[in-house]
């Protein structure tokens, strides 16, 4: 009776299946498909939610917690609002910074690949031992059996590639002061003798009818000042040039006053 019952299925876990794996592979396809980041990390964040629903619904409820606090949770939401701060474009997202990158994970994707049809083609389809002996002595507890007998190996081999990459980018990152750092008054005289800009720099749009930060300034004589957009914006090429429009703008603007001013010389020459 239990090996039958091991081998059905009811109704209710098949259209689980069907309808939560159905939004799991859109969910997927949508996070290699769309051309804005933000929406390939909701995408994946959908995918991994419902990951987590088939680890409760079959029984394996660390597993599904771990799913939605860490990875869910923590991780994407993390990458997430790093994505949204950064702000990256869809041109960003597409180019390319290292060479070779995309072989290289097609690469990657095509070994996953086999490893995957390689574990599911050795999994044992005969025998099963069903949720209630897994579980027999407790989700946790069982679980922590297998990592710390059967696969210790594998989960010390792990525990020091994690290490090892946490603090690998520690490394990297950290950059020791090897002098003395400057103060206030010396980075001012600095920048006296180095004939830089020493008041505060203009804000943006200054002189251009507009504040936005990727608008520069204009100076009253039309041209662009180049001290009102940052360095940033400009290494990045988003920088909406209006100089051309301002003076279009302004050489209407002239004309119609000068048209006014006739006007109003006539109108005074008829008046007398």
């Amino acid at each position: 009776m239990n090996a039958l019952a091991a081998y059905s299925t009811s109704t209710g876990e098949a259209v689980q299946f069907w309808v939560l794996g159905t939004v799991a592979v859109i969910g997927a396809l949508c996070t290699i498909l769309m051309k804005k980041a933000v929406h390939s990390a909701l995408c994946l964040a959908g995918t991994m939610i419902v990951l987590a629903v088939f680890y409760l619904a079959n029984g394996a409820y660390f597993l599904g917690i771990v799913q939605i606090v860490v990875y869910t949770g923590a991780v994407m939401m993390l990458f997430l609002f790093v994505v949204m701060l950064v702000g990256v474009t869809a041109s960003d997202s597409l180019k390319e910074t290292l060479k070779g990158q995309r072989w290289l994970a097609a690469l990657c994707g095509l070994g996953f690949g086999v490893l995957l049809i390689g574990g599911v083609a050795n999994a044992s389809l005969k025998d099963f031992s069903g949720l209630g002996e897994a579980n027999s002595g407790g989700n946790v507890e069982g679980l922590a059996a297998l990592v710390f007998t059967k696969y210790v190996f594998a989960f010390e081999i792990t525990g020091a590639l994690l290490i090892t990459a946490a603090v690998g980018a520690m490394v990297l990152t950290h950059r020791e002061r090897t002098e003395r750092a400057a103060t206030q008054r010396e980075q001012a005289e600095a920048r006296v003798r180095a004939n830089k800009q020493v008041p505060p720099l203009p804000a943006p749009g200054v002189y251009a009818r507009h504040n936005a930060v990727d608008i520069p300034g204009l100076l009253p004589d039309g041209t662009v000042s180049d001290l009102t957009v940052s360095d940033t914006l400009r290494a990045r090429g988003q920088i909406r040039d209006v100089s051309g429009q301002a003076l279009a703008d302004l050489a209407a603007l002239e004309q119609r006053a000068e048209a006014r001013l006739g006007r109003l010389e006539r109108a005074e020459e008829a008046g007398k």
